[in-house]
């Protein structure tokens, strides 16, 4: 998904312009394998409200800062998740895997 881009350049991509979760699903049921985001909070966000997300992977880094874009807004508070999958490098980041739990 983006806004800026006309075409992709990289293999095994596809640009989809503005938030479609039909277009997402279509794009689900016509590829073989995952489909990665990466990088993009609101686009997430959307993708697990609208049920499209199998698993979240999320990568904690051992920095502490004052403040940011919340990940889970308060509006997204009853989403339910299980930990799949866990795994911390020796830098001190974990990497965890979470799927959505009816």
């Amino acid at each position: 998904m983006s806004s800026t881009l006309t075409s992709a350049e990289w293999s095994n991509s596809s640009i989809l312009r503005g938030y479609d979760a039909d277009a997402i699903r279509e794009l689900k049921a016509s590829v073989a394998g995952p489909i990665y985001v990466s990088g993009s909070a609101t686009l997430v966000r959307a993708m697990l409200a609208d049920g499209l997300v199998d698993t979240l992977h999320l990568f904690m880094y051992p920095v502490a800062l004052g403040g940011g874009l919340r990940l889970f807004p308060d509006a997204t508070a009853t989403l339910r998740l299980s930990l799949a999958e866990s795994e911390t490098y020796e830098n001190g980041v974990v990497h965890l895997a979470y799927a959505p739990r009816p």
